[in-house]
């Protein structure tokens, strides 16, 4: 590689690195099976207790 090709490949990491940071995706947490069945359990008991009150 000549000289230039190794300088523009540098910054153009750089470059690439920096809106890789700036562009984040706004998905939500992932949550295992697990623990979706668990909370959907607790909103059913939640559910249960404010009917039965």
């Amino acid at each position: 590689m000549n000289r230039t090709k190794k300088i523009t490949k540098k910054h153009m990491s750089k470059v690439k690195k920096a809106n890789a940071k700036l562009n984040t995706a706004n998905k939500p947490k992932y949550v295992s099976k697990a623990e979706r069945e668990r909370l959907a359990t607790l909103a059913e008991q939640e559910g249960a207790s404010i009917v039965a009150e």
